[in-house]
């Protein structure tokens, strides 16, 4: 005879459902970074684009000067930006075309921000009907 502290088995279904749970929050949390960094990726971008800009096509030293930091920062945050679409990327268990996608729009002007509405979309989906399955 067994005692339900020798058998380490959960009821069924109750164990699926929270680790479910856990990991669609665990999903929405990743989801949320990604956003955020793909959104000042964008942004930083766009400013080391207009530092660029004023350094190589006008030459406008007090602009180069007060931009200088710029190439530095949007360095730094594109590691952290990598990091965030390493980390949703796997959670969400996407193909690596996916990956390599969310890699590159860190470096295309504007990209980042179409992706960001492509992958938030997808993501969405993707845990609602997650939510819907496990809900049952």
């Amino acid at each position: 005879m067994t005692t339900p502290q020798q058998n380490p088995v959960p009821a069924e279904g109750q164990a699926t459902s929270e680790q479910a749970a856990t990991a669609i929050r665990k999903a929405r949390g990743a989801m949320s970074r990604y956003r955020f960094m793909a959104i000042l990726t964008g942004v930083m971008l766009l400013i080391l684009c207009l530092e660029l800009f004023f350094k190589y096509v006008v030459e406008v030293q007090p602009v180069i000067d007060y931009l200088g930091w710029v190439p530095y920062a949007h360095g730094w945050i594109y590691v952290v930006y990598l990091v965030t679409v390493f980390d949703l990327w796997s959670k969400m268990r996407w193909r690596f075309g996916r990956l390599a996608t969310m890699v590159f729009a860190g470096v295309v002007p504007v990209m980042s921000f179409v992706l960001e509405k492509r992958v938030h979309a997808d993501a969405e989906a993707k845990l609602r009907a997650l939510e819907q399955r496990y809900a049952a």
